[in-house]
């Protein structure tokens, strides 16, 4: 649902070209980009609607963020929303890609050319972090309150990164958790 007073796209060439942003600048993951874009910087989103939105778009097939863009452009414009956003988020990067490796094969053994992307690859890593930190403050308005969520979220972490679960396993068993436990809690009492 739209809030009226939210702000949104001004036309289909503002989705393009926003979306046409997003996917040059989100090299090695655009969700820091994404959420900047569309919930800081744009307003078309709130900080939960991003979170909704991204959680659909994670669990669809495909890329996540091709997802989303997807959903915000048929969200505001339809199905021509959509096509605009799946076009921006393809055509420059395309140019952008195939210009890249032209330039790789000719250039990737240079030893400051290894240095940049090693540099690259702790700079994305230190956004998604940045993001991440930044997405706790929906904790807040979570109906599962700040312990519960924040508890789901360290054995969630702690289970992938320390004891190798399985990603896919991990979002079925916890988040499901998450989900039945939602549901007790915001079902009516009779």
């Amino acid at each position: 649902m739209i809030n009226p007073t939210q702000a949104q796209p001004e036309s289909l060439k503002d989705l393009f070209f926003s979306f046409s942003r997003l996917a040059t600048q989100g090299f090695g993951g655009v969700l820091a980009y994404m959420e900047r874009e569309l919930v800081e910087r744009k307003g078309w989103l709130t900080r939960e609607e991003f979170l909704g939105e991204w959680a659909v778009a994670r669990t669809m097939p495909g890329p996540a963020a091709l997802n989303l863009s997807i959903m915000v452009g048929a969200r505001y414009y339809g199905w021509r929303g959509a096509l605009a956003a799946i076009g921006g988020m393809f055509m420059f990067p395309t140019m952008l890609i195939i210009i890249l490796a032209i330039g790789y094969a000719k250039f990737g053994e240079h030893p400051r050319v290894v240095g940049a992307l090693q540099g690259m690859g702790a700079v994305a890593a230190a956004l998604f972090i940045a993001t991440g930190l930044k997405l706790l403050t929906a904790f807040k308005t979570n109906p599962l309150g700040i312990i519960v969520c924040s508890a789901l979220t360290g054995v969630t972490f702690v289970g992938i990164a320390l004891f190798h679960w399985n990603v896919v396993h991990s979002m079925i068993g916890l988040g499901g958790l998450g989900c039945v436990m939602a549901y007790f809690k915001l079902k009516p009492k009779s």
